[in-house]
């Protein structure tokens, strides 16, 4: 099986005619040589040279982004749909795809499927790219014989989740972005400026302001210890992250911190209602058991407060508890969302409800995070001028001293 997975990653470059008689050079995939000979001839073309792709001395892999994998379900649903076999599916993916590295990936699966596995088995062994969620989803359109519909939901559920994840990072990264500029122009500052207005202050021979000395002195420390600093900022990076990668326990904190922070807290608290919403709609609509959509829901929802809660709740929904019961005793769901629930469970249209629920928070989220970033410019640029304009105001003190004494 490995031999024959290798084998699929071979590309080929050739040099030949067409149907014309027009010249034409290009790139193709396959097992072998000679069956890339017989692609291309099939194709109408007549090879005159056929050639392995020459691999680059230095080779840098692009990363699998989630949105990769989105793309690739809908594709593959668009195909299945279409009448396409799955394994001719992937090829046609696969030749749609930029990124080299989903590339390799779409054609190591139809490699695998080819050798006699079935669709799911050949994700489980790529865990890193596909969750239990997407195998499950997937697992039970093979069952039941509607692999293109499972594609589409988990498609849809990947592009809305990613888009959802889009706007929490759309409302960090700015504040952050611009706290680092303000604190490499406040050192620029210090380093090289504040530096020429202390030298021309010795040379009055008068005493300067408290502020200004205070200023000079922050100047002159740095200068002397910017290495420090440094090194002090790379350490806290690489702690933080290490921390987070290696301590179960530091995850958890940072993620009950995440609930309590203010304005931000809120947007993380909608994000995971609306990812609870939407995971549990999706898995329960594809005709998954509550209980094991209740489980697949609780690792997607990326916040252990809302992890443990979630297994409370298939807990009490185990042991014939209606659903909104078990959210209500939590203390954790929005009371919308429960009553939404309650609705959904008496009428028999539990996914449809669920949906309604993502639909309105993932709203409420784009919402909020238009509305942060509408607030904090003002507030950013007052906080840039305080630093920049007290930096200058210490510079000038002097001046504006000696200028008073002199009039």
């Amino acid at each position: 099986m490995a031999k024959a997975t290798t084998e699929m990653l071979l590309d080929f470059v050739y040099d030949g005619t067409n149907r014309r008689g027009q010249q034409v050079k290009g790139e193709t995939t396959s097992r072998s040589m000679e069956l890339a000979k017989a692609t291309l001839r099939k194709q109408g073309i007549t090879v005159k040279t056929i050639k392995k792709k020459p691999k680059p001395l230095f080779t840098f892999k692009k990363k699998i982004k989630a949105i990769d994998i989105a793309i690739f379900s809908r594709q593959l649903a668009t195909m299945l749909k279409a009448g396409v076999p799955l394994t001719q599916s992937f090829e046609i993916v696969a030749d749609s795809l930029e990124n080299p590295t989903m590339k390799e990936l779409v054609l190591s699966l139809k490699g695998e499927v080819e050798s006699g596995s079935t669709f799911t088995t050949a994700l489980r062994k790529h865990p890193r790219y596909f969750d239990e969620l997407f195998c499950s989803l997937v697992e039970s359109g093979e069952q039941s014989g509607a692999l293109e519909t499972m594609l589409e939901r988990v498609a849809t559920y990947k592009e809305k989740s990613e888009l959802l994840k889009a706007k929490i990072k759309k409302a960090v990264k700015y504040p952050i972005a611009v706290i680092i500029v303000a604190f490499i122009v406040t050192v620029i500052l210090l380093v090289k400026v504040v530096p020429v207005f202390a030298d021309l202050f010795g040379s009055f021979g008068a005493e300067l302001p408290a502020f200004t000395q205070l200023v000079v002195a922050m100047s002159e420390w740095m200068q002397k210890w910017w290495y420090i600093v440094l090194i002090i900022i790379g350490l806290a990076i690489y702690g933080f992250s290490e921390a987070k990668a290696r301590s179960a326990k530091f995850r958890d904190s940072l993620d009950r911190l995440a609930l309590r922070l203010p304005i931000f807290g809120n947007i993380v608290y909608q994000a995971v209602i609306a990812r609870f919403s939407r995971t549990l709609s999706t898995t329960f609509a594809a005709g998954v058991p509550l209980i094991d959509a209740l489980n697949s829901t609780a690792g997607a929802t990326n916040n252990v407060v809302f992890y443990n809660a979630t297994q409370q709740i298939k807990d009490d929904v185990s042991t014939g508890q209606q659903m909104h019961f078990a959210m209500r005793s939590t203390n954790l769901f929005p009371s919308m969302a429960i009553q939404m629930v309650a609705i959904g469970e008496e009428a028999g249209s539990l996914e449809e409800m669920l949906d309604k629920v993502a639909v309105y928070y993932e709203n409420e989220v784009d919402n909020a995070v238009d509305g942060l970033t509408s607030l904090m410019e003002p507030m950013i640029m007052a906080i840039l001028g305080v630093l920049v304009g007290g930096l200058v105001i210490a510079m000038y003190l002097p001046i504006f001293q000696m200028g008073s004494v002199v009039g």
